[in-house]
């Protein structure tokens, strides 16, 4: 017998409970919740940082941080869901099933496993770096993104090279926040 999934935790208190006696609805509110979570969690401890060393030493010590992040996203994405290829296809689902993409809005192409194009189209921690004003989108986007990337690129295959096609600053706020071509070279 199967017993209904809940669609919240406001009854009795359960010893037992379980994420997996939670409805879809439920589970999926979640996933988005932790992603956001985690984007959070991220600009705090750099604007933490940056308040107490500075900008230069925020930036340093994202990188620090994220190289190896950006590794293990990767890896524990292809893990979870099976992504085993070597070429742009796989490389764009690592992407697609990240949580730090789940609070993005965004759109893909794949022109035969050899060519992709990301275009993220809403980006909340662009938001709240144009709304700070100080203009590091240029260094979040612009550099670490790029690097970041490039990393993740070089995970799934060395051979594919990751080129920002469209970066922030954006002259309009109807602009797409930024685009992303990933080409398997040769």
């Amino acid at each position: 017998m199967t017993l209904a999934k809940l669609n919240d935790y406001s009854g009795e208190f359960s010893v037992g409970l379980k994420y997996e006696d939670f409805s879809r609805e439920v589970l999926l509110k979640t996933i988005r919740e932790y992603a956001a979570y985690i984007k959070r969690l991220d600009g705090i401890w750099y604007l933490t940082v940056k308040a107490e060393m500075g900008d230069d030493v925020s930036a340093r010590c994202d990188r620090l941080v994220w190289d190896k992040m950006e590794v293990n996203d990767a890896r524990t994405v292809c893990n979870i869901f099976g992504i085993d290829g070597h070429d742009v296809d796989a490389l764009l689902k690592t992407f697609q099933m990240s949580p730090c993409m789940q609070n993005m809005k965004y759109h893909m192409e794949s022109d035969g496993r050899r060519r992709g194009v990301l275009t993220i189209t809403h980006c909340p921690t662009l938001v709240a770096l144009e709304a700070e004003g100080e203009g590091r989108e240029r260094r979040i986007c612009g550099e670490i993104e790029t690097e970041l990337f490039q990393i993740r690129a070089r995970y799934i295959n060395p051979a594919i090279k990751a080129t920002p096609l469209k970066l922030p600053p954006r002259q309009h706020q109807d602009e797409i926040h930024c685009q992303w071509e990933f080409r398997l070279e040769e």
